[in-house]
């Protein structure tokens, strides 16, 4: 695990959004692997990444036109042209604005007769393509995907039908007129050993009010209560945090990860980030 702090959470998506260019550049089409195949997030916090990215493309230094995404979760019942769906947040905020083609995108269908079919379906999707390379996921009370927030999940879930927790159903009311009933109470989403599967995890972390998760995460053992602390055993994972988000670490912990993140950069420098990636994955460390 690697941790890289950014002095504010703009400064986190330009970081990010510059890390996912990179790694889309490097990658060289073939016919065993025509697609490089990214996992992505919804809500606030990556919306500074996803504007980073659409000014690289519209700049002509980035093209998605050879990239697969997959989404993290939908809610259950809610139609995809709902303003408050996944599918509108993402071709909003991101799709309708880079040049990637619509059937390159993938997002769970919540009004799909057969929930589990659909599940399952979205797995093998994910398997067709030969896997995901980077899944970039957001900190929403120390779960990987933003529409749980659920303590608890298990570490070996698979994608899945999750019940929202009644405190997320209060904290979403606000965008459905405040009216609860209308809110969804439940969602499909990625499980932890979806996103633990990709070569590349990328956790965005911003905020004062997620700096105990932070360090619940990097400072004690995995546990399925803070599920992102199962990214401690994922051989190539990062997390880009902003100043605020680090406060309840100890002034050690944010020393040595600024310390290594200098020696990480003169070593991917002089053999090259994706050999040193190579053989991390392969368990030289």
């Amino acid at each position: 695990m690697r941790l890289s702090i950014r002095d504010s959470p703009e400064q986190v998506g330009l970081y990010v959004g510059d890390y996912l260019a990179k790694r889309i550049n490097e990658f060289k089409p073939s016919a065993e692997k025509p697609l490089f195949v990214l996992g992505l997030p919804t809500g606030s916090s990556p919306l500074p990444t996803y504007q980073s990215l659409v000014e690289l493309v519209q700049r002509g230094d980035l093209s998605f036109k050879n990239v697969v995404t997959f989404n993290m979760d939908e809610y259950v019942g809610l139609p995809r042209d709902h303003p408050e769906s996944y599918h509108t947040f993402m071709y909003t905020n991101f799709f309708s604005k880079i040049d990637i083609q619509p059937n390159n995108t993938h997002i769970l269908d919540g009004e799909a007769e057969d929930l589990l079919h659909e599940c399952a379906e979205y797995e093998r999707k994910i398997k067709s393509v030969g896997g995901i390379d980077i899944f970039l996921g957001v900190w929403e009370r120390m779960v990987i995907s933003p529409s749980t927030r659920c303590p608890g999940s298990s570490l070996v879930s698979r994608t899945r039908i999750k019940t929202l927790a009644y405190d997320t159903i209060l904290a979403n009311a606000r965008f459905f007129n405040n009216d609860l009933s209308a809110v969804p109470r439940m969602a499909l989403t990625v499980g932890i050993a979806t996103v633990m599967d990709a070569r590349e995890v990328i956790l965005v972390v911003t905020g004062q009010k997620k700096a105990m998760a932070l360090a619940q995460c990097i400072e004690n053992g995995i546990n399925h209560f803070w599920t992102a602390s199962a990214l401690q055993s994922h051989p190539w994972s990062l997390l880009v945090c902003d100043e605020d988000a680090t406060l309840e670490l100890r002034v050690k912990t944010v020393r040595y990860f600024k310390s290594i993140e200098k020696v990480q950069d003169e070593v991917e420098a002089k053999y090259g980030g994706a050999a040193v990636r190579k053989t991390r994955v392969n368990g030289v460390h």
